[in-house]
C-alpha cells in the first residue's frame, strides 16, 4: 500500500522497542516520527508499505527498510512491538 493510502492501514500507529527507548510512530499520512529516549522527533521522514515490507526515506535522504512479521516490526537490526493501549 502506498503512503498516500495508509490512513486505515493496519500498520499505522505506534511501534516501540521492548525497553521503550525507541518509539516509532507510523502516521496515516505516510510520514513517520521516531523518538529516541528523551529526544522527540530524532528521525522523521516518509514511508511506503507494500505487503509486509516497509521502506523509509528520512528527511536527510537516508533510506532503510523493514519487515512486519506476526505483528512485529523488524527494522535496522531492531525489533518493534505495537504499542498496547492501556
Amino acid at each position: 500500500m502506498e503512503s498516500q493510502n495508509t490512513k486505515h492501514h493496519p500498520y499505522v500507529g505506534m511501534w516501540v522497542t521492548a525497553d521503550g527507548y525507541i518509539r516509532q510512530e507510523l502516521l496515516p499520512n505516510g510520514r513517520y516520527d521516531e523518538a529516541r529516549g528523551t529526544i522527540k522527533s530524532a528521525y522523521t521522514g516518509s514511508y511506503t508499505i507494500k505487503g509486509n515490507h516497509i521502506d523509509y526515506v528520512d528527511d536527510t535522504g537516508f533510506t532503510a527498510d523493514g519487515e512486519f512479521r506476526d505483528d512485529v516490526l523488524y527494522h535496522a537490526g531492531m525489533v518493534f512491538y505495537r504499542e498496547k493501549h492501556k
